[in-house]
């Protein structure tokens, strides 16, 4: 891809991209969110026709009318919200829309031979080929979408964001499979907020940037902090600030919590003025806990105390008590995005007779104190990037007033100079000297949880462990203790 050019009225989404992937290479394409790369995706599959520049595949002049097009040319897209179609069978799903037919009737037989055969030459021959896609975890209906490629045919494959829901177990066999694609000689573009991810399966890298291409190279001669520099323009000197924190008394206490499944006899003590950190593998029941906390979901036995009231409550009791949950589920739970900036940053605290014009002058001043990128209170916030929608779930807490913040997975999905703002906004937070916070972080990011945590405890299979000092923690022993690993040692 030369020069290429795509504008949407006055903005400019790409302004003269320069990419190239040989055959038998993963190359990993990095950048904030709104850098141009799904653009330049999008592009390349045939889901926007570019203004200006020059594609070429395998040498030849490549320009795709529509993503049918550039499918039966060889770019095959796997975006990170999977498009399968969840009613259908596996089998089904791979051959949609190009299914094999003599007169007018399908050729059941051969769609399932098909199936199977691209399933195993994956390496996924477990997953069977006529159950409900929609029936499969998340990891699987992932594998369905790239054996569709792999029934159709394909020469370039995009990943876009491919470990974002799963677990560790699932993206290290995730790996393997890009492993295998790259060595039977398929080009790969690997998209991902993960520097240390990107090393683990690529080799060169390009870092896009307001649209351009910023730089790029090897992977392997290049550190992290320089493909930071590339990715916000400037010098991030320190990603996880760390201000004087003096943890107070307990704000919440919880004792042996079991819900319906998971957790299993989950007990911490959240001090006003820290950041306590929950590890574990996806699956573990961390996001069970924080929800049995907030009283979405029913408790078997336990007690949470919060503040000065102890026992069984509902999300609205936890929120007069002073506690607000962020969901990892940014779109279906955490915003309501057909509303505006306004009406999310106030939604849980509203006057009896809420006048616009004064949530509206709510809103703009989170909005400007968190720095929200936006056009203004009234946008819809399904229209704003990953990080500033992120924002905006935190500024209800803060709206809201809350002293406790449960917060599942806040920086997933969102770019390095995003995250940056983030950890700076939590420090703030827990290391005000007039009136600090507590928050309780949820994390299978363990740099992350390193990081900005003052202590962090494990989670494995629904049973919490004790919470320890960060300085006694790295992230070998954290993994070992999250997979078991530690009791086999």
């Amino acid at each position: 891809m030369r020069g290429v050019r795509k504008r949407f009225g006055a903005t400019v989404a790409l302004d003269g991209v320069d990419l190239a992937v040989a055959a038998g290479e993963v190359h990993a394409l990095l950048g904030e969110n709104g850098a141009g790369k799904s653009t330049l995706m999008k592009v390349l599959s045939g889901a926007l026709l570019p203004d200006a520049g020059e594609l070429r595949l395998d040498g030849l002049p490549y320009r795709p009318r529509d993503p049918l097009d550039g499918r039966r040319t060889g770019v095959a897209m796997i975006y990170q919200e999977l498009s399968i179609a969840r009613h259908l069978t596996v089998e089904e799903n791979l051959l949609l829309g190009m299914e094999p037919v003599s007169w007018g009737v399908l050729r059941r037989r051969e769609i399932r031979d098909r199936a199977e055969r691209a399933l195993a030459e994956l390496g996924h021959p477990e997953i069977e080929s006529d159950r409900r896609a929609g029936s499969l975890p998340i990891a699987q209906q992932q594998i369905v979408e790239i054996a569709r490629a792999v029934t159709i045919g394909f020469r370039v494959l995009v990943l876009d964001e491919p470990t974002s829901s799963l677990g560790l177990p699932d993206a290290e066999r995730l790996f393997g499979l890009v492993a295998r694609l790259r060595d039977r000689g398929h080009a790969v573009v690997y998209i991902s907020h993960f520097i240390e991810e990107c090393r683990r399966v690529a080799s060169r890298f390009t870092v896009l940037r307001d649209g351009r291409t910023a730089g790029g190279g090897d992977l392997g001669a290049a550190s992290a902090g320089e493909i930071v520099d590339l990715m916000v323009g400037r010098r991030v000197d320190q990603l996880y600030p760390r201000s004087a924190r003096r943890p107070g008394e307990t704000l919440l206490e919880v004792s042996g919590l079991s819900g319906l499944r998971k957790p299993e006899s989950a007990s911490l003590a959240l001090r006003r003025g820290e950041v306590l950190g929950i590890a574990g593998l996806v699956g573990a029941g961390r996001t069970e806990l924080l929800r049995a906390i907030f009283g979405l979901d029913p408790v078997r036995e336990g007690a949470v105390r919060l503040g000065l009231y102890a026992g069984p409550a509902s999300p609205a009791r936890r929120w007069a008590a002073g506690a607000g949950l962020v969901s990892e589920d940014r779109k279906g739970e955490g915003l309501a995005p057909g509303l505006s900036v306004a009406d999310n940053l106030t939604l849980t605290r509203l006057e009896a007779f809420p006048s616009p014009s004064r949530l509206a002058r709510a809103a703009e001043a989170w909005i400007e104190r968190l720095g929200i990128r936006c056009r203004g209170a009234a946008q819809r916030v399904s229209e704003l990037s990953g990080g500033n929608q992120q924002k905006v779930a935190l500024a209800r807490l803060l709206h809201h007033d809350a002293d406790v913040l449960l917060l599942d997975e806040p920086t997933r999905g969102i770019d390095v100079a995003s995250k940056a703002e983030i950890y700076r906004l939590i420090d703030r937070l827990v290391s005000d000297p007039a009136r600090p916070r507590a928050v309780l972080l949820v994390s299978s990011y363990l740099p992350e949880l390193l990081g900005t945590c003052d202590r962090i405890a494990v989670m494995r299979r629904g049973r919490l462990g004790p919470a320890r000092p960060v300085a006694e923690l790295d992230e070998r022993g954290l993994l070992l203790e999250a997979t078991g690993g530690g009791d086999a040692a």
